[in-house]
């Protein structure tokens, strides 16, 4: 592992299998492990990890084929299990104590393969609108796996602005709404956010699709796993169904956290007090 550091930030790069983790550190206490959603990398959430450093370690890290985390093979393809053997390695580098983890979207079906595979390391996850469609019914499993392969031809036939709105609709997100706490600054969409999504829908989407995970297992790990929506998410689209089948596979309450499937970046003064909440 390579650490560098700037002012408040501790960064480092970590040799995983066929690729190069960039990850960050930030803040003292328990270790809090976020796992971004969609194209977003160890940056996406800076103004939750603003209000979340003063009680906890947090690391942020940009997912293996994102931003600084390079594949040896650009045109390997990834899988939900390569991503979860990422976060195992990477909390095996920061922490011997079983750590905090909040997965937004995405990075909670990543949480969901760690507390199956290594449940040592996770005391608590904070899954948040998972996009796993194994946890659906059969025949609403494979018509939102069919809605994610729709999005893929989407976008290789119209580019980015067909896609973000088809994206938009399957997940709930209205990407003209004004409701967000003040004072924040917009990420722009970026060239290095463009390639990101382009990455995140031609490969996540098609390890989602192809995702393995075993849903009686995720109902036996001993990892506490704390299911949660967004308040404004609709109820009718499939990450939040996916989060109320989780809540009823563990035999749990959903949690309701501020915002929508982005709660995280639009609300992140109220969304860092529920996940307070909810991690205690």
């Amino acid at each position: 592992m390579n650490v560098g550091s700037r002012t408040g930030t501790r960064s480092g790069s970590l040799r995983v299998e066929g690729a190069s983790l960039y990850f960050e550190v930030r803040g003292a206490g328990p270790v809090l492990l976020i796992s971004q959603s969609g194209e977003g990398d160890a940056g996406r959430s800076r103004d939750l990890v603003d209000r979340l450093e003063a009680d906890y370690t947090v690391v942020t890290y940009d997912r293996r084929g994102l931003s600084r985390s390079v594949l040896d093979d650009p045109d390997g393809g990834v899988t939900l299990a390569q991503h979860a053997d990422d976060v195992h390695r990477l909390l095996a580098e920061v922490t011997d104590e079983p750590a905090r983890m909040l997965g937004c979207s995405l990075g909670a079906s990543i949480g969901l393969h760690v507390a199956v595979g290594h449940p040592e390391q996770l005391a608590t996850l904070v899954a948040h609108e998972p996009v796993s469609p194994r946890l659906l019914p059969p025949g609403h499993r494979a018509e939102h796996q069919d809605e994610l392969a729709e999005i893929q031809r989407v976008h290789r036939t119209d580019g980015l602005a067909g896609t973000l709105q088809l994206v938009a609709k399957v997940l709930g997100i209205d990407p003209h709404s004004t409701e967000v706490e003040p004072g924040l600054t917009p990420m722009p969409m970026s060239p290095q956010r463009i390639r990101n999504f382009d990455f995140f829908v031609e490969q996540d989407f098609s390890a989602i699709i192809r995702d393995t995970l075993d849903v009686a297992a995720v109902g036996r790990t001993s990892t506490r796993i704390v299911p949660a929506v967004g308040r404004a998410t609709p109820e009718t689209v499939f990450d939040r169904a996916c989060a109320v089948a989780l809540a009823d596979l563990r035999g749990e309450e959903v949690r309701v956290f501020p915002g929508g499937h982005n709660g995280n970046t639009s609300h992140p003064s109220a969304y860092a007090e529920a996940l307070r909440a909810a991690l205690n």
